[in-house]
């Protein structure tokens, strides 16, 4: 063993794998800098001491040496040289530290401070770099020891059509939790707690989404302000779990306890995806800190100008875009979500701004390299993969233009959703696109409804109960004059802004909260809830709470509307009881044989006619119903046995005054079960609730559940 650090020997090692690997007697460090000049790797004793070890070999672009005796728990970093000229995109400063963008682990926070820039002062441009040093200011990576007990873990492996995702930050979830010990709260550990997973079970979701898990940072401009990035969309490391969320600690432990949540929620049914930010990093634009990438390779990372190199192509309103058009980048991105699915257990992504990773030279293409490698990779191709199916660039919406493999969050499903309800008149044609799976959106590829993840809210945004109380927002606690967030929310606050005392605004508004759930879980297609929206949960107003990491954001545990819950567990009840209601295939509304007439798929007016072209172009139409005939499905079971189900009218009627709609009777039915009204608080109908075909009352502003019954 060496006397000391500076004594260490570098042998040669390897250049793969990249990050750092230790092999149990010595350590393998390898950095890919195609432009480095030279590359220092920085070891870092417990007192912060910093030794310098300098890689003598490269091999592809690759720099890499073996330091024997080094081992897990090790912190490190790097430090590279070569030319510092932003006219040209180089930005190499040994001064400023850099971590591995491999790293499997993160120790320490970001401090700001004036070394955390590659330039001087406000000389953004200058050739001359800043010779300050960044150590003190930035974490570190750790190496780390892989040996997790998976044994017995069984991922749960859930159907598409069968999901129902949950989405949560890792932190905010139990801040608040009184049943989860305060220790745990907002960590991975308090995630895994059975509190929480009681909570999950009796909800009946199948999978949660976790906002970005990989480590990230906040923005100098937060930092200023006080605040932080709460969110996570600033991330810094592909590999590593964030420190923060752990109760553990961050030498390394974090990935344990991670791996623990993983295991016990797979024990409890529950999927676990994650929330991935490969569109940006955490380094911002040309003004931004030197902190990993931009001092690795900065024009072999990002998404330069063209003209001006010294700028970045930004297509995502964060400052760079990662260049996934060079192999390296690609690669990483690739070895980051198998590292994810193999080591870590997660059973699918969600791509945040994934147009921007699908684009080749301006315009998003269905067959980048981004597609390609995805689709024929062994390991990513098979799990759940969600894309946000748009960027801030010209032509970044993309709905519906993903290719097979794909689901998307449906933005136009939330838009829709959110028109009807609010009392837009649009007409009925397209919520009765939205609620059978966007087939105009998803069907002429070879896609099916599950291609739609269906949503009305999600972390960015107004929660459901503030999007019935709120018409303007309410983001003045961001710093920003309350010029950042949404605008245009296709909202209502049902004739008061803000909290009210009125009983009958209260109750219209939890009806409305009750009629958004009850569309949502009701569609064909996966429906995503956002973690809070089933007890209540309110920002205040606030319609971008990315840095509030506080009351704000948490879920409150405290004030959980006991009704509203038991709603949400009832209808995903019947949803998850009822194959009708998640179907795998689209509906075709062709006659059922044998049935004396009925569909697999019909519209009815209100006046008991099933819709016609001019129905269907009547933008003042606000009542609709919708027939499902459980006879009429179109898969079968694992054993190839057809699938039958009950049969049900949906009727969804947005008009503020009652309506009187007609029921249809044979061959459609001989008489209806209520199974759900959103008139009453738990929508559980009072008894008895079996009616005849005709005509009936319908309140305003409701959505009925009836079952079909028929004579035997």
């Amino acid at each position: 063993m060496p006397s000391s650090p500076d004594d260490i020997e570098v042998w040669p090692g390897s250049p793969a794998p990249l990050g750092a690997a230790w092999d149990g007697n010595s350590t393998n460090f390898a950095l890919w800098s195609a432009g480095a000049q030279a590359v220092d790797l920085c070891l870092f004793d417990r007192d912060g001491t910093e030794h310098r070890h300098r890689l003598q070999e490269t091999t592809h672009q690759v720099w890499h040496g073996r330091l024997p005796g080094i081992g897990p728990g090790q912190r490190y970093g790097y430090r590279v040289h070569g030319g510092y000229d932003p006219a040209s995109g180089l930005r190499y400063n040994p001064a400023k530290l850099l971590l591995d963008p491999y790293a499997r682990a993160v120790d320490g926070e970001l401090t700001l401070g004036p070394a955390l820039f590659g330039y001087a002062g406000s000389a953004v441009d200058a050739p001359v770099p800043d010779g300050r040093d960044s150590a003190p200011f930035v974490p570190r990576a750790v190496v780390v020891r892989d040996s997790f007990p998976w044994d017995g873990d069984r991922r749960p492996g859930t159907a598409w059509s069968d999901t129902v995702i949950y989405e949560v930050h890792a932190k905010g979830a139990t801040m608040g939790h009184p049943d989860v010990p305060p220790a745990l709260r907002g960590t991975y550990a308090g995630l895994a707690h059975p509190a929480f997973v009681a909570h999950l079970q009796a909800l009946g979701v199948t999978a949660v989404e976790l906002l970005p898990v990989h480590h990230f940072v906040s923005e100098p401009h937060l930092l200023r302000r006080g605040l932080t990035n709460y969110w996570g969309y600033n991330t810094l490391g592909y590999f590593a779990p964030h420190a923060a969320y752990s109760s553990a600690g961050s030498g390394g432990q974090q990935v344990t306890e991670f791996k623990a949540m993983v295991k016990a929620l797979h024990a409890a049914g529950i999927e676990v995806i994650l929330d991935v930010v490969y569109n940006h990093t955490a380094e911002g634009d040309h003004t931004g800190p030197t902190l990993s990438f931009k001092g690795i390779d900065n024009g072999g990372y990002y998404r330069l100008d063209g003209a001006d190199p010294s700028r970045y192509t930004d297509y995502t309103g964060c400052g760079n875009t990662l260049d996934v058009r060079r192999p390296p980048v690609l690669a990483l991105l690739m070895d980051s979500l198998r590292y994810w699915v193999t080591e870590m257990h997660v059973d699918g992504f969600r791509f945040d701004l994934a147009a921007a990773l699908a684009r080749s030279m301006h315009d998003v293409d269905r067959l980048s390299a981004f597609f390609d490698v995805v689709h024929q990779d062994p390991v990513v191709s098979q799990v759940k993969l969600i894309a946000e199916p748009w960027d801030v660039g010209e032509g970044g919406y993309q709905v519906g233009n993903f290719p097979p493999l794909w689901t998307e969050w449906n933005g136009k499903y939330r838009d829709t959703v959110r028109d009807v309800w609010s009392g837009a008149h649009v007409g009925v044609r397209d919520l009765a696109y939205r609620l059978t799976g966007s087939s105009d959106l998803y069907r002429s590829d070879g896609r099916r409804p599950f291609a739609s993840i269906n949503f009305i809210t999600a972390h960015d945004g107004f929660t459901l109960a503030d999007l019935v109380t709120y018409e303007r927002k309410r983001n003045e606690a961001n710093g920003e004059d309350n010029r950042d967030g949404e605008s245009h929310n296709r909202n209502w606050n049902c004739g008061v802004e803000g909290p009210t005392d009125d009983p009958a605004v209260r109750e219209l508004r939890a009806r409305q909260v009750r009629n958004h759930l009850a569309t949502l879980l009701l569609s064909t297609g996966v429906p995503m809830l956002t973690a809070g929206d089933e007890l209540g949960r309110t920002q205040g107003g606030n319609n971008n709470a990315y840095c509030q990491d506080n009351e704000i954001s948490w879920v409150d545990w405290g004030a959980v509307d006991a009704e509203l819950l038991a709603f949400v567990a009832r209808v995903l009840g019947l949803r998850r009881a009822s194959p009708v209601l998640r179907q795998e295939a689209f509906f075709e509304g062709h006659e059922i044989p044998g049935t004396g007439g009925t569909r697999d798929l019909a519209w009815f007016h209100p006046a008991g006619h099933q819709l016609g072209t001019t129905d269907w172009f009547d933008t003042g139409l606000q009542t609709i119903g919708m027939y499902l005939d459980g006879r009429g499905i179109r898969h079968r079971d694992e054993r190839g046995r057809p699938v039958q189900d009950d049969s049900y009218l949906v009727q969804f009627h947005a008009g503020p005054a009652p309506v009187t709609v007609h029921l249809p009777g044979p061959p459609w039915a001989d008489g209806y079960e209520f199974v759900v009204s959103t008139e009453y608080p738990t929508g559980a109908p009072p008894r008895p609730a079996v009616v005849a075909p005709g005509p009936l009352e319908m309140p305003p502003r409701c959505v009925w559940l009836l079952r079909v019954l028929r004579r035997p």
